[in-house]
């Protein structure tokens, strides 16, 4: 079972769209097994973001994603990193599809709304960055078997 974390940035949160973003996971059928709002300092934005290091946009997103709140998703599903990709859109808004969350509601690359895992390994690793096991919830939902073939 594949998990990726989704995260809303600080200018969805300032924006009001927590739950219109979060409603278009939902609908599609994504099963959210944790969700909470923080405050990511520093430190952690650093390291969430290693692997752009020496970008030259690096240091402009670690200022970004760290300078107000966020709201953290885990989904867990077969095959759900490409699944959110998708709903999610391309990175940069003016590319993105109509009728995706960055093509409906973004208009900068810098201020795209909504972060989500580019691979399950990737996955993996960002849900154990921001969440304990604990903080996990797997369960079935009854509406399933209406989203997903058996």
């Amino acid at each position: 079972m594949e998990r990726t974390l989704v995260i809303i940035k600080p200018d969805g949160v300032q924006r009001g769209l927590i739950g219109p973003l979060v409603t278009r996971l939902e609908r599609r059928g994504l099963r959210i097994v944790a969700l909470k709002m923080m405050h990511i300092g520093e430190a952690l934005a650093r390291q969430h973001y290693a692997v752009h290091e020496g970008k030259p946009f690096y240091e402009p997103l670690v200022e970004y994603i760290s300078s107000g709140p966020v709201v953290l998703m885990v989904i867990e599903g077969d095959g759900v990193v490409h699944m959110v990709r998708q709903t999610v859109g391309a990175t940069d808004p003016a590319k993105a599809a109509p009728g995706t969350i960055r093509g409906d509601f973004g208009l900068s690359i810098g201020r795209n709304l909504i972060h989500a895992s580019d691979a399950p390994e990737t996955g993996k690793q960002e849900v154990a960055l921001f969440f304990e096991d604990d903080e996990l919830l797997s369960y079935q939902r009854d509406n399933d078997r209406w989203i997903f073939e058996q």
